[in-house]
C-alpha cells in the first residue's frame, strides 16, 4: 500500500514538472485516479495528501486537487540538472533555463525573446483567418508547397520596392519563421566543419544552429553603440577561409546596436571581395524609433551574394511563425533543401498574413507599435539610470525591444538570474550570447510590456538582487 500510493504521488509530480498539469489546473479527483490506476480511493487520497504537504497541489473544499504554484521546486528541479563539460551544451543549458523560467507563469519575463503580446492586431487578424478560412474550402487551397504562396510573396516584394530595393518574387522564399530563414541559409552555403563569421555578442539561435551544423564560429567584436567591428571582420576575413557571414544589421539582439549607414556599403564589398555569402539578419528592421527605416544590407548587394532574413513574428504575428528569404543567387538552392527538410510553411498562417496586409493598416500599425516601444524604452532607461550602480553602461538602442546592460566584471550575471528567481523576475544573462565567458557580466532585457507598477518593481527587485549578490562589503571603522 505505501509504495502504491508514493508511486502515484511521484507520477503527478513528474506530470506536473512537465507541465501536463498547469498551476490552477485540476488534477483527476480522487475517484477518477482510483479508476485510472485500479486502486483503492484512499490509496489516491493518501498520495494527494502528500503532493499537498510536498506543496505541489492544493486541496479545494468541494472542489478538488489543484496545482499550485510551484517557481522555486520547478527552479532547483532544473538547477539540479547534471551541466555537460561542453561549452555549446553549457551554453544550451543556459538557454533552456532562461526560456523555461519565461513560460512559467513568470511575472516579469525581462529575460524573454519574444515582444509583449498585447502589442499585436490579434482581432484583425483573427478576421483574416476566418476570411481565409471561409473562402478556401477546397483541399488543394492548403497546399502551398516551396517556395510560398505566390500573393505573400507578391505582398513581400512590393514592400522591398517601395523602399528602393530590388527585389524579385522569384528570390523571397516563405520559411517557418525567422529561425528557419536563417538555418536554411546557412546550410545551404556550408558544409560541416567550414568556418562562419558571427557576431560577439551572438544571438544564442546563432551559436545553437552552428553547433547542430558542426560549424567553427569566427567571432567578431560588436560595439553596443556601432554594431560590428569592421576593421576585425576584414581581419578575419583575411585570417580564415570563411564559407559565410551571419550578421545583424539593425538594432541587434542583445546589444541593440545597429551599423551606421556610412558602414553599409563597405561591409557588402568587403564580403563581395572575399567571396563570402552574407546572411543578414533583419528580423527587427521595422521596430526603428527614428523618421524612415533604416535600409538593409541588402539594398548596397549588385551581386546577390546577401540573403536577407524576415519575419513577421517581432511585429505583427509571433504566434503565426511566417517568415521569409530574400536569396538572391541561392534561391534556387535554398528551396530544394527547405523541399527535403519542412516542405512547406502553413497554409492558412500564410493567408491570413497576406489577406490582413492586403487590407490595409499594416502600416498604421507599425507606426503605433513603434511609438509604444519608444516610450517603453524611455521609461525603463530612466528608472534603471536611477537604480542601477552608476558604473553601470545601459545601451540606448534606436529600435527594437531590447536593453544589454553591462555590469562591473566581478558580477556574473547567471547569479544574478538564479536570484531573481524566486521574485519570479528574469533576465537572459550574457553567458547566453557566447561561449567563452566573455559577456557574463552583462545580461539582456525585454522592455517591450507596458510599464506599470508591477513592471517598476521587477525592475527594482533586479537592483535590490544586484545590490545583495555584489554590493562591496562594507569598509571597517577604526
Amino acid at each position: 500500500m505505501q509504495v502504491r500510493y508514493q508511486d502515484i504521488a511521484c507520477w503527478i509530480e513528474t506530470q506536473i514538472q512537465q507541465r501536463v498539469w498547469q498551476v490552477g489546473e485540476r488534477i483527476p479527483s480522487v475517484r477518477e485516479m482510483s479508476r485510472l490506476q485500479h486502486v483503492s480511493p484512499m490509496t489516491v487520497m493518501r498520495a494527494y495528501e502528500q503532493l499537498e504537504a510536498d506543496g505541489w497541489v492544493e486541496a479545494r473544499p468541494r472542489s478538488g486537487f489543484f496545482v499550485r504554484p510551484h517557481y522555486n521546486q520547478l527552479a532547483d528541479n532544473i538547477l539540479a540538472r547534471p551541466q555537460a563539460d561542453s561549452q555549446w551544451l553549457n551554453t544550451h543549458q543556459d538557454v533552456f533555463d532562461v526560456i523555461s523560467a519565461s513560460h512559467q507563469g513568470t511575472r516579469y519575463p525581462f529575460g524573454s525573446a519574444f515582444p509583449d503580446p498585447q502589442l499585436f492586431p490579434m482581432q484583425a487578424l483573427g478576421r483574416a483567418m476566418a476570411r481565409v478560412l471561409r473562402q478556401s474550402s477546397h483541399p488543394d487551397h492548403f497546399t502551398i508547397l516551396p517556395p510560398g504562396d505566390m500573393g505573400l510573396r507578391r505582398l513581400i516584394a512590393q514592400r522591398y520596392l517601395r523602399q528602393g530595393i530590388k527585389v524579385g518574387i522569384d528570390e523571397i522564399i516563405i520559411t517557418n519563421g525567422a529561425i528557419e530563414a536563417l538555418s536554411l541559409s546557412l546550410a545551404a552555403l556550408t558544409q560541416p566543419g567550414d568556418k562562419v563569421i558571427i557576431e560577439a555578442p551572438a544571438f544564442y539561435g546563432v551559436l545553437q544552429t552552428l553547433e547542430r551544423l558542426q560549424l567553427e564560429p569566427i567571432a567578431v567584436s560588436v560595439d553596443p553603440d556601432t554594431g560590428i567591428d569592421i576593421n576585425e571582420l576584414e581581419r578575419a576575413l583575411a585570417s580564415h577561409q570563411v564559407s559565410a557571414c551571419w550578421l545583424m544589421s539593425n538594432f541587434h539582439n542583445p546589444t541593440g546596436a545597429s551599423i551606421p549607414d556610412i558602414d553599409r556599403p563597405r561591409i557588402v564589398s568587403l564580403l563581395a571581395a572575399y567571396q563570402v555569402p552574407l546572411i543578414e539578419d533583419d528580423v527587427y528592421g521595422e521596430l526603428y524609433f527614428s523618421s524612415s527605416r533604416p535600409m538593409p544590407l541588402k539594398a548596397h548587394d549588385t551581386q546577390g551574394g546577401v540573403l536577407h532574413c524576415g519575419s513577421f513574428s517581432k511585429q505583427l504575428a509571433p504566434g503565426f511563425r511566417v517568415g521569409w528569404i530574400a536569396a538572391g543567387c541561392y534561391a534556387m538552392q535554398i528551396e530544394k533543401r527547405q523541399s527535403v527538410s519542412s516542405l512547406a510553411v502553413g497554409a492558412p498562417n500564410q493567408l491570413a498574413i497576406a489577406d490582413y496586409l492586403k487590407q490595409g493598416g499594416y502600416d498604421a500599425h507599425l507606426r503605433r507599435l513603434r511609438e509604444t516601444l519608444s516610450a517603453r524604452q524611455n521609461r525603463v532607461l530612466t528608472q534603471l539610470n536611477a537604480i542601477l550602480p552608476a558604473s553601470t553602461w545601459i545601451s540606448a538602442p534606436k529600435g527594437g525591444y531590447f536593453l544589454w546592460v553591462i555590469l562591473d566584471k566581478k558580477v556574473d550575471t547567471r547569479e544574478l538570474f538564479h536570484a531573481l528567481r524566486p521574485f519570479g523576475v528574469t533576465i537572459a544573462p550574457g553567458a547566453l550570447f557566447a561561449t567563452d565567458g566573455r559577456f557574463n557580466h552583462c545580461f539582456r532585457l525585454n522592455i517591450s510590456t507596458e510599464h506599470n507598477d508591477a513592471v517598476c518593481d521587477g525592475l527594482n527587485q533586479i537592483a535590490r538582487s544586484l545590490s545583495s549578490l555584489f554590493a562591496a562589503p562594507p569598509v571597517p571603522v577604526k
